[in-house]
């Protein structure tokens, strides 16, 4: 797949972004071209942050997951990635809102992640390798 499915990701990725913003989740989107920037964001920051964060993380998931025994745990840790990631992009990004904060970046973040990992799969682009499009995806 390579580039080109690396590329098709964000507008995958941004379509699931306006559906998620039509669910009553709190997460707001100015159009189109927001849900095309906040997933390449989306995608940079988790290519850029996910082994810094996995770090900062560390100590916590190793003692939590008793060193990933404990899979739930471990599974709880990505799911925070993925949130810690969704709303710094909402941050960064105009068009992108977070209208109920921590509530709207927990709920958008796990339904943007399981809807965008079933659509990447459907369309046969998940075995993508170039970069974290998303943090849980």
């Amino acid at each position: 797949m390579g580039l080109i499915g690396w590329l098709l990701q964000w507008p995958v990725r941004a379509v699931v972004l306006l559906l998620v913003a039509a669910m009553p989740l709190g997460v707001e989107l100015a159009g189109f071209q927001a849900a095309l920037s906040s997933a390449v964001t989306i995608g940079l920051l988790g290519t850029l942050l996910i082994l810094p964060l996995k770090f900062v993380l560390a100590l916590p998931w190793a003692v939590t997951s008793l060193g990933g025994l404990i899979a739930p745990v471990s599974w709880l840790f990505d799911w925070l990635i993925t949130v810690i990631l969704f709303g710094l992009a909402a941050s960064l990004i105009d068009g992108f809102r977070l209208k109920d904060g921590l509530r709207s970046a927990v709920l958008g973040a796990v339904a943007y992640s399981v809807i965008s990992a079933v659509f990447i799969r459907v369309l046969g682009l998940a075995d993508v390798g170039v970069i974290r499009a998303a943090a849980g995806g």
